[in-house]
């Protein structure tokens, strides 16, 4: 029993110390409250709770079967880090060209589905669970010993890393406003556009990292 606990700690630790790094959610509530900002306190509280939630699912795909996804359709990890690298590019740069202006309250309250697809897309994929986080957590999973003891114990220690992960997010999107209140709204603009290059830059890391990779596997040329 020692020895399993053991396990279960150090694979709990492993999931946090790779994962919550690269998720951010401190550095992603300006970015969250940025992209929110035409939203009422109500609706911006049940996108951060989809969010977390859409969060968890995802992190836990990725533990478990993101492997199994990338081999059924013959996709490799730096193709997964090129394309999503581009995605958080190109929203970075929008969030970082985006003008400062007062926040418009909706008139109406948006659809369920309308913030069903606006919670999963793209305040959760790719702004908190991003392509870096989804190629570490597939790494994770597919390192896992094969043997039915340690699914089990790797496989909860998984479980509760991710629940702890998505109730951060929750926390530091739920609570964004609060906190950059104290900023005031030169701070908050500040610190906005700031997360937002981090973002760019991030984006620009993930492209390079599979691009990297990629032209690793090409064959070099031979000078005579």
């Amino acid at each position: 029993m020692t020895g399993d606990l053991r396990l279960f700690v150090e694979g709990l630790l492993l999931v946090i110390a790779a994962l919550l790094p690269i998720v951010n959610p401190f550095g992603g509530a300006p970015v969250f409250l940025a992209m929110t900002a035409d939203c009422t306190p109500a609706l911006r509280a049940t996108l951060a709770q989809k969010i977390a939630v859409n969060a968890f699912v995802l992190l836990l795909a990725s533990l478990f079967v993101g492997t199994y996804v990338l081999e059924f359709f013959g996709l490799s990890v730096p193709i997964v880090q090129v394309a999503g690298g581009i995605v958080v590019c190109v929203n970075a740069w929008e969030l970082l060209r985006a003008e400062t202006a007062a926040p418009i309250v909706p008139a109406s309250a948006p659809a369920a589905a309308e913030i069903a697809t606006r919670a999963f897309y793209p305040l959760t994929l790719p702004l908190t669970v991003g392509p870096g986080t989804i190629s570490v957590a597939i790494t994770i999973g597919a390192h896992h010993p094969q043997s039915v003891r340690s699914l089990v114990v790797h496989g909860a220690a998984d479980v509760i890393g991710a629940a702890l992960i998505a109730a951060t997010v929750f926390v530091c999107y739920r609570y964004a406003h609060r906190m950059l209140r104290v900023l005031g709204e030169t701070g908050t603009s500040v610190l906005i556009r700031l997360s937002a290059f981090i973002l760019l830059c991030i984006g620009v890391q993930i492209f390079w990292t599979g691009a990297s990779a990629l032209l690793a596997t090409l064959p070099v040329a031979v000078v005579r």
